[in-house]
Order: structure tokens, then C-alpha cells, then sequence
């Protein structure tokens, strides 16, 4: 979780994420951990500016050989 997803847009401060698209979320998260357990899986959650969490990710698993990612579209 990005914690600049919780702030306010670039214009005029609204609210980027409200209280029920956080409990939307939040629940999703929830189902998808479950499902992935039940498949034998998991599923990694972390709070943090991405760029941070996920370079301390690859330095904790040290056998990573492919990262993707998508980036966000910034209003103008």
C-alpha cells in the first residue's frame, strides 16, 4: 500500500481514496490472500513508497530474476 494513494489529488486536495473504496480494497486483499492460500500460495502486502518496499523485497529473496510493474498516470 502506497501511502500517497491516501493523500489528495495533485489538484484541489479531494480525497484520492475514500472510506469505501479503502474497505473495497482492503476486502479485495483479503479475498485474493485467501484464494492464493488455498492454492498453496501467498500473497506479500506491504505499506511504503513502492520503490523502497520492493528493492528491499528483491535484496530479502535474493533470487529474483524479472520485476514488473506499472506506473500510475499523473494528472497534468
Amino acid at each position: 500500500f502506497d501511502p500517497r494513494h491516501y493523500l489528495g489529488t495533485h489538484c484541489y486536495r479531494f480525497p484520492k481514496t475514500g472510506p469505501h473504496r479503502l474497505r473495497f480494497l482492503l476486502e479485495s486483499v483479503k479475498d485474493l490472500r485467501e484464494t492464493l492460500k488455498k492454492k498453496g500460495s501467498t500473497l506479500v502486502v506491504r505499506k511504503g513508497k513502492p520503490e523502497d518496499v520492493i528493492r528491499d523485497l528483491i535484496t530479502q529473496l535474493d533470487s529474483v530474476s524479472a520485476v514488473a510493474f506499472h506506473e500510475e498516470v499523473r494528472e497534468i
